[in-house]
């Protein structure tokens, strides 16, 4: 997977198409990352203590990977890896400038 988490990402398919956010966490096996405003749920949580009451909590979901592009500058970019000197670093396809 080419996304990390920290990178800055555009999605680009679903109902939050557009949307630009930070990459909180990624899950290499599901090929899923959770982006920060991005999918947002509802989910009901109940009660922890009998005093208290139960309330609904916004939850970012994970989506899959392949719906979000890197954003440099403003603009959606593909990434590749380069080999300079003993390691790999990534680099934007269309300008082979370091990301």
């Amino acid at each position: 997977m080419k996304i990390k988490k920290g990178d800055n990402v555009i999605v680009i398919a679903g109902k939050d198409k557009g949307k630009i956010g930070k990459v909180l966490s990624t899950y290499p096996k599901d090929n899923k990352v959770v982006v920060e405003g991005v999918n947002v749920s509802k989910r009901h949580q109940k009660a922890k203590k009998s005093g208290t009451k139960g309330q609904i909590v916004d939850k970012t979901m994970p989506i899959n990977v392949s719906n979000v592009m890197i954003n440099v500058d403003g603009k959606r970019a593909r990434i590749g890896k380069k080999l300079i000197g003993d390691k790999f670093v990534r680099i934007n396809r269309k300008t082979e400038k370091e990301i």
